[in-house]
């Protein structure tokens, strides 16, 4: 993605799958998009998981933006919300890994733990 022009029209293609934060009951991946999550590309993993989605036809599936979390040197981030369950945030997401992410966990529901944050350390 080289400009502007390129980030809107992934924006308009994909709009029909975007939806308020505040609709409740379908698993939700918010992906990270502040300056800090674009610079180390946030863009392509936001794709990526749109193409992912797509190809599934996982439809029950909505996709978020959402500003910096704070934590700018584990970016790119995602963070999944599966209702009844802790969110998981995700840390230094590739586009390969995001492919992954939709696949082992929302669609076999197995978290990849090596790829989640933290805190304990």
């Amino acid at each position: 993605m080289k400009s502007i022009e390129e980030l809107r029209a992934i924006k308009e293609k994909n709009m029909g799958t975007v939806v308020s934060r505040t609709e409740k009951g379908v698993p939700t991946i918010n992906v990270h998009m502040g300056t800090c999550g674009i610079a180390a590309g946030a863009r392509e993993v936001l794709t990526a998981i749109m193409d992912e989605i797509k190809v599934r036809n996982l439809e029950q599936i909505h996709v978020l933006q959402s500003g910096c979390p704070g934590m700018c040197i584990n970016e790119p981030m995602l963070t999944i919300t599966i209702p009844g369950e802790k969110p998981y945030m995700y840390v230094k997401v590739t586009p390969d890994n995001a492919k992954n992410i939709v696949l082992r966990h929302l669609i076999n529901n197995q978290p990849i733990q090596e790829w989640l944050l933290n805190l304990s350390n």
